[in-house]
């Protein structure tokens, strides 16, 4: 008779990404917990508070309002609008990834004491994002408002937009952690990546300002066809082509597959490399 006893190997499980889904359905009091602690620590100790989240975009459109409509000349009709709809998204996009970074690097100590599922940093950095995101959505709507812009039907797709930024910077920042964890400059390395990010998404420009002959190097940035998705429904007051959607629905849910099994096939690794 056979006495031979198999060995479990955590390490060796099959569909990890799976069984991190499954924690964090189990766990999602703690996810909820976290993103209140991270929303409570972060505007604590402000003089104004959860204020500043309303102000700090608005400040910003102001001053590239002025720089951009008189120096630039830019002939963009409630250009306003326009630049405060790219920064809602980019503030959101930028600031989830990079909390993701930064949470999952001070974790150590809490990893080693205690389960939690790994994901949960990466989680609570898109959720307290997205709580950020909504409060910024009332400036936006409220200058579109003041602009005597139309609003129309196609706003009713921008929850769906929300969530392609969701997934994308969900998949994303479960990407930056596993690097992060590995390399110690991640961190610093990832602001200068968002730099170059910054400018090459049109965010504060037109994308008709893009030469034709760089169109299809733009293209390749799948924030290029985010941003469009979350922005026409308001700035433009229609709902975006299939074929864009196409592009920003596969970007979103490749990146968060992709960023889900790259971080849950080192996840057995953070406790001790952190």
């Amino acid at each position: 008779m056979n006495t031979s006893k198999e060995i479990y190997d955590s390490s060796q499980r099959r569909l990890l990404f799976l069984d991190e889904i499954k924690d964090l359905i189990r766990y999602h009091d703690l996810v909820y917990q976290f993103v209140l602690s991270s929303i409570k620590t972060r505007y604590k100790r402000s003089v104004l508070g959860i204020v500043w989240t309303l102000l700090n975009p608005l400040l910003m459109m102001t001053v590239l309002t002025i720089v951009f409509s008189n120096f630039f000349r830019f002939s963009i009709p409630y250009y306003p609008v326009y630049v405060l709809s790219g920064l809602v998204f980019w503030n959101f996009i930028s600031g989830s990834t990079n909390m993701a970074m930064q949470t999952m690097a001070l974790s150590g100590s809490l990893l080693n004491r205690i389960f939690v599922p790994k994901s949960v940093f990466a989680v609570t950095a898109v959720g307290t994002g997205l709580v950020n995101l909504f409060l910024s959505l009332i400036p936006l709507f409220a200058i579109a408002l003041i602009l005597h812009m139309k609003l129309t039907a196609s706003l009713l797709v921008m929850p769906f937009s929300i969530l392609l930024m969701a997934m994308f910077a969900l998949g994303l920042g479960m990407i930056l952690q596993t690097a992060a964890v590995y390399f110690a400059d991640m961190i610093p390395v990832y602001e200068v990546i968002l730099s170059i990010l910054f400018y090459a998404t049109p965010i504060i420009y037109p994308r008709e300002m893009i030469p034709p002959e760089l169109a299809w190097l733009f293209q390749l940035n799948p924030l290029y066809h985010l941003v469009r998705v979350f922005r026409a429904p308001l700035f433009e007051g229609v709902i975006p082509g299939s074929g864009i959607w196409a592009v920003a629905i596969f970007s979103s849910v490749v990146t968060f597959i992709i960023g889900g099994l790259i971080f849950t096939s080192k996840s057995h690794e953070y406790a001790y490399r952190i």
